[in-house]
């Protein structure tokens, strides 16, 4: 059993019959009485989104997950298809339990994130960056650099990010799966 001093951020709770992952947390500590643990929550199973506080020392109930490498066939009707890499079985995961979906490509190496008690998939996340190929953008204007500027760029999965004025089509850039952002050109 664990108290609220093993609070971490990612940390997936069992809160009121519901799975929450800890997207933030603190303690705040008077003079006049006992020390309070919050926490901002996301919804794991569910779409809600909460905070919680605890008294210092009380007991959580964290949920066992552990992440297998998996690779992303295609997406359909159904949800996204995944293949595991080890096994070669495929499971099918709903789009709601994937962040930027508009980031997968076919064949693309991920994690999916299983419940250790159930067997069953929380949600599937991406390496910590990834790289994909420009396939339209605007040329920019040269000496049109003195600020920061960016454009819309189309990629090979159909999303659109910015990026510098630099990056031109037939391009490959790096990518931060979390945020979905740019992060630079990829070298040759």
């Amino acid at each position: 059993m664990a108290t609220t001093t093993d609070m971490r951020n990612g940390l997936i709770i069992k809160l009121e019959g519901s799975l929450y992952s800890v997207v933030e947390f603190g303690q705040n500590k008077t003079a006049r009485s006992a020390a309070k643990v919050w926490a901002k929550l996301k919804g794991v199973d569910n779409s809600r989104s909460i905070e919680h506080t605890w008294n210092s020392g009380d007991n959580i109930f964290p949920i066992r997950v552990e992440k297998r490498p998996f690779q992303f066939l295609y997406k359909d009707d159904s949800g996204f298809n995944m293949m595991d890499t080890n096994s070669f079985e495929q499971i099918i995961v709903a789009a709601n339990t994937i962040e930027h979906p508009e980031l997968y490509k076919d064949g693309q190496e991920c994690f999916v994130v299983f419940n250790t008690e159930t067997e069953v998939p929380m949600g599937v996340e991406l390496p910590p960056s990834i790289n994909l190929l420009v396939t339209y953008s605007e040329p920019g204007v040269k000496g049109d650099t003195a600020t920061r500027a960016m454009k819309p760029a189309t990629l090979e999965t159909g999303a659109t990010i910015q990026v510098p004025l630099f990056v031109n089509e037939g391009e490959l850039i790096k990518i931060d799966s979390k945020t979905g952002a740019y992060i630079e050109r990829v070298k040759a």
